[in-house]
């Protein structure tokens, strides 16, 4: 049994089934969480052994760091497997005490989104929810003393909602207050548009966590051309788990739009987006599209980033746009692939 991706009710049923005892769940539960140490846990006794003879700590070990300018740095995780993923540690501009980690849920990805490098790659497995802890708890030791791992974006390798059941299990363990809790508000989802998934993300954490669209187009023959899956959900039925989950929540929706120069910032895509928007609370991050190897596209010019902002502006959208941060280090938002791109930097650290 792998305890790292337990929540709480499962683990307390699990440490029955073994003779020791549900009434020792929370302590067990703060040992792997918070304290990150099974030793650590008081009144064990014998139980620890008992434990350590059924139990398998899921792993994600940092083997791989390559630093960007202003902090950032794309991290390579080694699973038990040894197969990998990658993860980015953006800190806070403002606050560089306190950091954002982009983590994965997949290794590679089956939605072969055509603006995205991890697309490239299929899908060779799911993550168990104890290796998509175990992300967080390699940055948390990667971080150490005075910096703080404060937001949580599923925007890495995978499809997170494509893993929904070791995705939920994960996030309980992350919310639960007896580890060391994440602020649902500062977690985002993104997902490139399954409806039902996002009605489950939506009933079961009450619309708290930020729901992040992966929508790139304004017309589904658009979308249809860079995002395979857009075959089978069409944009009028995303609109509409859009609009559910939006009414659970007091925030506004994340529409990720990466900026495809001749394809997607043509005046009837942004018509199409701005229909799309209308009723939503959302706001569009437009996103420069980040090259990566045989891409079949190229980078936006920033003047071609603003044009589709002001066009979007003055269709009464709001609209952010996220500049590139990482891409130094092949680590910008859909340049994760585990290529062998920069020269790795063993000894930095986050």
């Amino acid at each position: 049994m792998d305890v790292l991706g337990l929540p709480m009710p499962a683990l307390r049923g699990w440490l029955d089934a073994i003779g020791v005892g549900a009434v020792h769940g929370p302590g067990v539960f703060r040992g792997l969480h918070h304290h990150m140490d099974l030793e650590r846990v008081p009144n064990l006794g014998r139980h620890l052994d008992t434990i350590r003879a059924h139990a398998t700590l899921a792993t994600a070990e940092i083997v791989e760091r390559h630093p960007a300018p202003r902090g950032v740095v794309r991290l390579v995780f080694r699973l038990h497997d040894g197969t990998r993923v990658e993860g980015v540690v953006l800190p806070n501009p403002v606050r560089p005490d306190r950091a954002t980690l982009c983590l994965s849920s997949q290794v590679g990805c089956a939605m072969a989104c055509r603006f995205c490098a991890t697309g490239t790659l299929k899908l060779t497995r799911h993550l168990l929810a104890g290796e998509i802890v175990a992300q967080t708890q390699a940055v948390r030791r990667e971080l150490g003393e005075g910096r703080t791992l404060t937001h949580l974006v599923f925007m890495g390798m995978g499809e997170p909602l494509h893993n929904y059941g070791a995705l939920k299990d994960a996030l309980d363990v992350l919310f639960d207050p007896h580890g060391l809790p994440f602020d649902k508000r500062k977690v985002s989802v993104s997902t490139v548009g399954l409806p039902e998934r996002i009605g489950e993300l939506g009933a079961d954490f009450g619309g708290r966590i930020q729901l992040a669209i992966s929508l790139h187009a304004g017309t589904d023959a658009v979308r249809q051309q860079i995002i395979p899956m857009a075959k089978r959900v069409p944009m009028a039925a995303l609109r509409e788990a859009a609009g559910r989950y939006e009414a659970l929540r007091a925030g506004r929706t994340m529409v990720e739009y990466v900026v495809l120069p001749g394809l997607n910032d043509t005046p009837s895509e942004l018509d199409g987006l701005a229909a799309w928007m209308h009723g939503l609370r959302g706001v569009v991050n437009l996103i420069p599209f980040n090259p990566f190897p045989n891409a079949p596209w190229r980078t936006p010019e920033d003047a071609e980033v603003t044009a589709v902002r002001d066009g979007l502006q003055a269709r009464g959208v709001v609209v952010t746009i996220r500049w590139p941060r990482g891409r130094e280090a092949s680590g910008a938002c859909g340049q994760l692939m585990l290529a062998p791109r920069p020269p790795r930097l063993q000894e930095s650290s986050c």
